[in-house]
């Protein structure tokens, strides 16, 4: 069901790999409620995807940029504008990787090379596009942009390895250069803490699939999807939040409140 939440308004979606990925479902739902955007991701990670359908699919066009590289997102933000008409309205950042989890290496042996690309890639990224944004005053007024992040930002999962503190970090960002845009350009910042999700990204995290059984016999309403994450992320695009901002705000059904389930307590009493 559309609404119209987002006639009129312009954006950028960063990440969208396949149809199982938020950001894909979030393009979706956001050109169901009538925002217009291009679509952007890495050269290598387009290769690797199918975005080109989801292009067509919404009518979008697809503007390579390596977010990691300034000049890329430089020239990223002035063609969007041009292609969409105006200043942009909104933005999802949809961008992690770790390369010590790609490659298995422990939290306790990583490769700091590989470490720093995956801060750079999964949460400095958030902080060039925006400086970019707002050095080029590209947002309109009462804009919103979106990051997406993990509860493994406050609490240990072991296996999520080194991309806990690259979310650490990502939030850190989105709440001090949320205060810079809220204060000089009336624009907001959050970030969407998802449940666990099975996204490509998502299943390349040793020991997945327990994570998420894990949380979804934790949370009162199970597992938010990434269809649930795009109808929120939505929300936060839409005029209907235009003074929700510096937030890290829990999609998870409830878990990120939970100390324990009945379900996990039967689960660990069974005879």
């Amino acid at each position: 069901m559309s609404y119209n939440l987002l006639e009129g308004k312009r954006g950028i979606i960063f990440g969208a790999l396949d149809e199982h990925s938020i950001a894909w479902k979030t393009a979706e739902r956001v050109h169901e409620e009538g925002g217009q955007f291009v679509l952007t991701n890495a050269p290598i990670a387009m290769r690797m995807g199918s975005i080109n359908t989801l292009a067509e699919k919404t009518g979008s066009e697809i503007i390579p940029a390596d977010a990691t590289k300034t000049e890329d997102l430089e020239n990223l933000i002035e063609k969007a504008q041009e292609i969409l008409g105006g200043k942009i309205d909104f933005v999802l950042h949809s961008i992690g990787m770790s390369i010590n989890v790609r490659k298995g290496k422990h939290y306790t042996d990583q490769n700091y090379d590989w470490t720093h690309k995956g801060l750079d890639v999964s949460a400095m990224s958030f902080h060039r596009v925006m400086q970019v944004l707002f050095q080029k005053d590209a947002m309109n007024e009462w804009g919103s942009i979106v990051a997406l992040t993990y509860m493994a930002a406050q609490r240990v999962f072991p296996d999520y390895n080194d991309m806990a503190e690259n979310k650490a970090f990502l939030e850190s960002v989105a709440r001090s250069f949320g205060y810079h845009f809220g204060k000089k350009k009336n624009v907001r910042v959050n970030t969407i803490s998802q449940s666990p999700t099975p996204t490509t990204a998502g299943k390349g995290v040793k020991g997945f699939d327990g994570f998420i059984a894990y949380a979804d016999k934790m949370s009162p309403l199970g597992n938010a999807t990434a269809q649930d994450c795009a109808d929120y992320t939505v929300t936060l695009f839409s005029d209907l939040t235009k003074r929700v901002t510096l937030q890290n705000l829990y999609n998870d059904g409830g878990f990120s409140n939970m100390g324990v389930s009945e379900e996990v307590i039967d689960k660990f009493t069974e005879e």
